[in-house]
């Protein structure tokens, strides 16, 4: 309602803009402004801005714009700069005639508040048109008997030009009857007279003829020649009489040019060449004399230009017959002019609303109304627009139509429709105009946000900065403005133990998600939440997505080793037989790392050692193996110091102190090459044979000796006595070697040792194991107490 008021006083204003065009909307002085005739469309006037003291962005911010009187658009003004431009060429003869000044008046129409502003623009003449006499060969009847001095008129030359570039002077070619004298009429024309200087004499020279030449005052300055004939008369006494005193015709406009429009009559009574009659048009103006022209000899009135009932629908003549000796009569022709189809209806459109918002029922975009300057059916019409647009047409008062929408548009689907109305007039043939608007659909918020994936997968590194960027999400609206603004944030999680407010923020314009604190990819590998989109549309519409956040493993835990122990009070001592070949495995580092992936990938090197180049460590898997057989002189006692390193990106270690020490007679499941096998086992069986043989036969002789001494003894002391066998207390680290190549220490192993009978040797025999799988001994310690536990083995003879 509030626009249809709007409206409909836009167009009262528009109305009174009409009627009193002479009146001034604001008070003050109007505008003037001057521009030169035959100006190039398009062509600068003037500053509207500057001289009405007006600021340009006060134009376009109350959408100015010039109307005229007649609706022509003869001047368009831009409003970005103020500057009032041609909008066509424009002709001052045709506009204002002879008339001067030619002064075109012109209303700028300023909206919130309404404002007119009057403007004047005066067409200057300039000299492009010559002096033209409608009659090239005037024909003058002197009566012989004319004294010296008489006064005849001449047909005045007519220029189109006003002022200074009007007809300033007449001249004849030289003759001795005649001279010009100027005349100047009241509305200031000059017009030349012919003034006889010497009586004529009608049988010396019946007729003599001279030029009259008409020269304007433009620079440079024009002229037009016509030829006068004198005719010298005898005496005449009849006036020439009309058959009738007043002729009616009517003709159709879209008569063709050269067709008769009527046959006057006169005769006269005297003869000879005084009743020679001729016939012209009497007093004609400008407008008559270019639309008919008269046969002078038959009185035949003929069509010279185009006819247009809309501009002149009758046309009144005096046509005057002259005989031979000057005298003349007068007759009355009206011409009718009867109206045919020749003009296409015309829109004039009085107030457009655009844009219009979608989903409104049944708006009126546009408001206009239409005529046809022809009459009776040519002037009927009918109004019409396509019939694919959700629009419709509704006829209001006489000729005035409203546009409307006939059903709510939505702008996602079109947001600008044009329209092209059609108006038919029912004339024949049949004529028409087409209007095409556009019509802007404006947004309303019916469309949520719609995320651009419906779940987003994050990677954020391990102790990341706080407030670090991790990723964003994004979500567009199809609506537009602020309804198509999107707000982001952080949805409650599901999970309610989780504490999304100390990890993640957003931001609430771009949806950039950032980390609040420094996450940790041992303690909280990934988590999930949800983020949701609102527009600042009234009502807010939302939507959601689902955000899954990887955290991505540093290399921030350095290496852990398990094994050796590294929290004992003693460390563990390996032992090592000296009859260890290469590769002899004396131990396997076990370490492990809290990160994952390539940050776990753990590598062994040997960092220091009481005697390089005698052990190596395998990179891999961390087994300690002999690099070299072990000699005499190599130390009992060894220290290696192993260094444990991930593959992270900076790589992160840790060491461990391995202590060796090397026995002697220390057996070891050492298995020979395949090929040496049946050799070696030949040669033992031989050894064992020779060594049964001389033990059997050195112990038979010593057994008898002892038994002798042994019974003499017996006897002296009366006692008895016997013999035992003693072993080592202490006991051996349990720790095997594990051949099978699998690089871990699987099994512990202890064994009993007893020294052969009756042998001085430091020979062991091993038994079996006999408590498999015992965790590892350290006993360094004890060996380190009785270092020469080889000979510390005592005999007791009995």
């Amino acid at each position: 309602m509030e626009n249809g008021g709007a409206g409909t006083l836009w167009i009262r204003q528009v109305l009174l803009l009409f009627v009193l065009p002479g009146m001034s909307q604001v008070g003050s002085e109007p505008g003037r402004f001057l521009v030169a005739e035959e100006m190039q469309s398009g062509s600068f006037v003037g500053n509207v801005a500057k001289d009405l003291g007006l600021e340009v962005g006060e134009l376009s911010a109350r959408g100015a714009r010039v109307v005229s009187n007649d609706n022509k658009q003869r001047l368009r003004l831009d409003t970005n700069t103020g500057d009032l431009l041609l909008s066509e060429t424009l002709d001052r003869e045709e506009l204002c005639g002879s008339a001067e000044p030619c002064v075109l008046y012109f209303q700028v129409l300023m909206n919130n508040p309404m404002q007119f502003l009057q403007i004047e623009l005066e067409v200057r003449d300039i000299n492009d048109h010559s002096p033209v006499f409608l009659e090239k060969e005037m024909l003058l009847e002197i009566p012989e008997n004319s004294p010296a001095g008489a006064v005849f008129l001449l047909e005045s030359a007519k220029d189109l030009d006003v002022g200074v570039n009007a007809v300033k002077s007449y001249t004849i070619s030289p003759n001795s009857h005649f001279h010009i004298k100027m005349r100047v009429n009241p509305d200031n024309r000059k017009y030349p007279e012919l003034i006889l200087d010497k009586a004529l004499d009608y049988e010396e020279e019946p007729e003599l003829s001279f030029i009259l030449t008409a020269v304007d005052g433009g620079s440079p300055p024009r002229s037009g020649t016509a030829l006068v004939r004198v005719v010298v008369m005898d005496i005449n006494d009849n006036t020439p009489e009309f058959e009738q005193t007043f002729y009616e015709v009517n003709i159709p406009e879209n008569s063709v040019l050269g067709s008769l429009v009527v046959t006057v009559s006169a005769w006269d009574l005297d003869s000879g060449i005084n009743g020679e009659i001729s016939y012209t048009f009497s007093h004609a103006s400008e407008e008559i004399r270019k639309t008919f022209e008269i046969n002078q000899k038959s009185g035949e009135v003929s069509l010279k230009a185009s006819l247009d009932f809309e501009a002149m629908d009758s046309y009144s003549i005096i046509i005057q017959a002259t005989d031979g000796g000057g005298l003349f009569g007068k007759s009355t022709v009206r011409i009718q002019v009867m109206d045919v189809n020749d003009n296409a209806p015309e829109i004039a459109v009085s107030s457009i609303t655009s844009p219009i918002p979608e989903n409104w029922p049944e708006t009126v975009v546009m408001v206009f109304s239409i005529r046809d300057k022809d009459s009776g059916e040519n002037g009927k019409m009918v109004c019409s627009i396509p019939e694919d647009l959700p629009f419709l047409l509704k006829s209001s008062v006489e000729n005035y139509y409203t546009l409307e929408t006939e059903s709510p548009l939505d702008r996602e689907i079109r947001a600008e429709y044009n329209i092209t109305i059609t108006v038919t007039d029912l004339g024949t043939p049949r004529l028409q105009t087409q209007q095409n608007i556009t019509v802007l659909v404006s947004d309303v918020n019916d469309n949520a946000p719609a995320f651009s994936q419906s779940s987003y997968t994050l990677f954020v590194p391990e102790n990341n900065s706080p407030a670090l960027h991790i990723g964003s999400v994004s979500a567009t609206d199809r609506d537009s403005g602020s309804n198509a603004q999107v707000t982001y944030s952080l949805l409650p999680p599901r999970d309610p133990h989780l504490p999304l407010a100390s990890l993640v923020s957003i931001n609430a314009d771009n949806g950039q998600l950032f980390a609040l604190r420094s996450l940790d990819f041992e303690a909280l590998r990934a988590f999930e939440f949800r983020v949701g989109a609102a527009d600042r549309g009234s009502p807010a519409l939302r939507s959601e997505a689902l955000v899954r956040v990887a955290v991505l493993d540093d290399n921030d835990n350095p290496p852990f080793v398990l094994y050796p122990p590294q929290n004992g009070s003693a460390p563990c001592t390996e032992l090592l037989p000296r009859a260890a070949e290469a590769g002899y495995l004396v131990s396997k580092v076990v370490a492990v790392d809290g990160d994952s992936g390539q940050n776990a990938w753990l590598s062994f090197q040997l960092l220091k050692a009481t005697e390089p180049g005698l052990f190596s460590v395998w990179p891999h898997n961390g087994e300690v193996r002999t690099a070299r057989p072990l000699g005499e002189r190599d130390a009992a006692r060894h220290r290696l110091v192993v260094l444990v390193r991930d593959s992270g990106e900076p790589a992160l270690s840790a060491s461990v102190t391995l202590h060796v020490l090397l026995v002697d007679g220390f057996s070891q499941p050492y298995l020979p090459p395949p090929e040496a096998a049946p050799a070696q086992a030949q040669a033992d069986s031989l050894t064992v044979y020779l060594v049964v043989a001389l033990a059997a036969v050195s112990s038979l002789f010593l057994f008898s000796v002892l038994l002798f001494v042994a019974v003499r003894l017996c006897r002296r002391d009366r006692a008895a006595s016997g013999g035992r066998c003693s072993v080592p207390e202490g006991r051996f680290p349990g720790h095997l070697v594990d051949v099978s190549g699998a690089g871990t220490l699987s099994q512990s192993y202890q064994y009993e040792v007893c020294l052969t009978g009756g042998s001085r040797t430091n020979e062991f025999k091993f038994l079996k194991p006999i408590i498999p799988n015992l965790p590892p001994q350290c006993p360094g310690k004890d060996i380190e107490e009785n270092p020469t536990f080889p000979g510390s083995f005592e005999f007791n003879i009995q």
